[in-house]
């Protein structure tokens, strides 16, 4: 039973991880794209992101292979929630020409 928990929470754990870290990259690039200084949003989010996540999975971890592998699974199932939960719907009104080396007769 104990066990159970423990692995319940880790996965739970791993959720709120990765959403924290998805969730981050999605708001980093509506924010960065539009900002003067790009790199500066996207070095600080990353490095705050990473160090989220790291932190994260070392405390749920605690020595334990299968309470770090369940937080990876939380993890990776926070990826498929997150990137569902902001998909774009709209087409670009914009579609560029394919770019061409050929000289035009």
């Amino acid at each position: 039973m104990n066990e159970t928990v423990s692995l319940f929470s880790s996965l739970l754990a791993g959720v709120v991880l990765g959403v924290i870290f998805f969730g981050g990259l999605w708001w980093t690039i509506r924010r960065g794209v539009a900002s003067h200084r790009p790199a500066l949003w996207f070095l600080g989010s990353l490095l705050l992101r990473m160090s989220i996540a790291l932190a994260g999975f070392y405390c749920v971890g605690r020595g334990h292979w299968e309470r770090l592998l369940v937080c990876l699974l939380g993890f990776v199932i926070a990826r498929l929630i997150v990137k569902r939960l902001t998909r774009i719907t709209q087409k670009p009104t914009y579609v560029p020409q394919e770019a061409s080396h050929a000289p035009q007769p």
